[in-house]
Parts: structure tokens; C-alpha cells; sequence
């Protein structure tokens, strides 16, 4: 995008300092930017584009872009609401710019036609360009999610429900199994950013949708505290060497011989131990199913 000597402030009125005497345009221009008004409409303005286009005065030029950057931030702010929030109006407004600058540079004088009029076209062009440039999805492509989601709002309101698949695809003229080529081309349409609110608060402290994500790895703490629980009832009846052989085997994973080492047994014995200890534990478990009443 071209430099222009102001992106964020209006230009300034051109008015003169005494009614009797008429100042040079690029004198006007000097003075009135430093003033920080609006341009207005009427015999000022017009004298301006004269002598630029006379001129090429790129100080005019940028006197020009001053003077209708709130319509394009008008314009941004307006297809704005259309857009996912993940578009940053900052970047619709400085598409728009580059409508205007060309706007600004195309405009012929000898058409009659009101410049807002002109540029308001060139700027709204320039932004859906810039988005489109940047859809990774084909335009056919969001074509036709577009008259999928304007038939099934359709349907919706007819209806009172939500449409079937016949209905759509009988409203949009295509059989079932193209209805359903057109749905899966048209999923890869819908994103959704993480760093977006989980909820329409803005506020800062607001939970973001990536802090509600399910982190596979780490450990269900409900899952957790019935392991513990079963943990608890299983070896309520064991001693304390039982115990102790159950959890390294399968709580942490430790061999049979590394266990003998632990609690310096062979590792024979810790098996025949083990295994004294599952047989028990069946039959305890045998006893508690019975006693549950279904």
C-alpha cells in the first residue's frame, strides 16, 4: 500500500483567511491540514480535484485520501458485520484504501457523476478482492454453501422445523446424493478461530473456546478417583506386603523381579504371592456381585 502522509486523520476545511483575496490552492492545502478539519463539499473541493488533476500534486492527493477515509472506513465497518469475527476491521480498512487511492486516480472529472458515488464501488471492490484473495476456499465452492444455507433458512421459516434432506433437495433442484456432495464441499466453509470468546462477553478474564478443549492426555479426575476407590475396596482385606506387591505390579508398572528387589523377595515367591492375591480377590468380588441388588 502506498505511504500517505495521514491514515488516521481527516483533512482539513478549506476556508479562506480573507473573504477579499482568493489563496492558491496548494497554499490552502499548507494551511487547512494543519487545521485537522473536514473537507467539505462545494466550490473548495472541487477546485482541489481541478488542479490535481491538472497538477498531479500528490499533496492533493493525499488532501483527497484525508478527506474520504470515513467512507471508507464506512464501508468497512459495513461488511464488517457479515464477515467472521476473525476479520479484523483494520484489514478491510486498508483493502478499502487501495480502492480509494485508485479511485482517486481514475476519476474523471467530465463524467458529471459525484465522486462518493464513483469511489463507493471502487472501495467495496477493492475489499471483497482482498478477501477472496485471501479465501482458501474455491468461489464455486462458497457459492454454493451460500444457496445451501439460503435454502435451509428458507425451508426453516416455511416450515416452522428443520427442512429434511428431501425438501432441500427438491428446493434446490438436485437429487439426495448430490445434496450431499454439496453439504461436504460446503463443511470446509465453516472455521472457527480458538482465540475467539467463549461467550459473548469481550471481557478480558472471558474463557477463550482453546481453554475448553478436552486435553487428551492428561488424566480423567473422575476416572482417577474410582481407580483409587476401587483401589481402597480391593485391598481393605490385604496385608500390607500384599498391598504393596498389587500396586507396583499393576499401578506402576514394575516387574516381578523388580518388585523381588524391592521387597527383597525372589522373584518366584513375589509370582506365588501374586497369584494367591488374584484368587482371593476373585472370590471377594464373586461375594460382592452377589450382594448387589439390580
Amino acid at each position: 500500500m502506498g505511504q500517505c502522509s495521514a491514515t488516521n486523520s481527516t483533512a482539513s476545511r478549506l476556508t479562506a483567511s480573507r473573504p477579499t483575496e482568493k489563496r492558491p490552492v496548494v497554499e490552502v492545502v499548507k494551511k487547512e491540514r494543519e487545521s485537522r478539519a473536514i473537507v467539505p463539499e462545494g466550490p473548495e473541493i472541487e477546485q482541489v480535484w481541478r488542479t490535481y488533476k491538472q497538477t498531479q500534486d500528490p499533496n492533493l492527493r493525499n488532501l483527497l485520501i484525508e478527506r474520504y477515509l470515513p467512507l471508507v472506513r464506512y464501508i468497512s465497518e459495513r461488511l464488517l458485520v457479515s464477515l467472521p469475527k476473525s476479520i479484523e476491521l483494520d484489514d478491510l480498512q486498508s483493502a478499502g484504501v487501495f480502492g480509494l487511492m485508485d479511485a482517486i486516480d481514475g476519476f474523471d472529472l467530465t463524467r458529471g457523476i459525484k465522486f462518493k458515488t464513483y469511489c463507493t464501488t471502487r472501495i467495496r471492490g477493492s475489499i471483497l478482492d482482498e478477501l477472496r484473495s485471501q479465501d482458501w476456499v474455491p468461489r464455486l465452492v462458497r457459492l454454493k454453501a451460500h444457496q445451501l444455507a439460503k435454502a435451509w433458512k428458507a425451508l426453516e421459516i416455511e416450515f416452522g422445523r428443520e427442512p429434511t434432506d428431501y425438501e432441500m433437495a427438491e428446493k434446490m433442484g438436485v437429487s439426495l446424493d448430490e445434496l450431499s456432495g454439496i453439504v461436504e464441499e460446503a463443511s470446509v466453509c465453516n472455521i472457527f478461530s480458538l482465540s475467539e470468546k467463549w461467550d459473548d462477553n469481550e471481557d478480558d478474564d472471558s474463557l477463550e473456546k482453546v481453554d475448553m478443549l478436552e486435553d487428551k492426555s492428561s488424566l480423567d479426575p473422575i476416572e482417577t478417583l474410582n481407580q483409587k476407590d476401587v483401589l481402597r475396596a480391593i485391598t481393605r482385606s490385604l496385608t500390607k506386603k500384599e498391598k504393596l506387591i498389587i500396586i507396583m505390579y499393576y499401578y506402576e508398572g514394575l516387574t516381578m523381579r523388580e518388585i523381588g528387589d524391592v521387597l527383597n523377595l525372589t522373584e518366584s515367591r513375589v509370582c506365588q504371592i501374586r497369584s494367591n492375591v488374584m484368587a482371593k480377590l476373585k472370590v471377594q468380588l464373586e461375594k460382592m456381585r452377589k450382594t448387589i441388588v439390580i
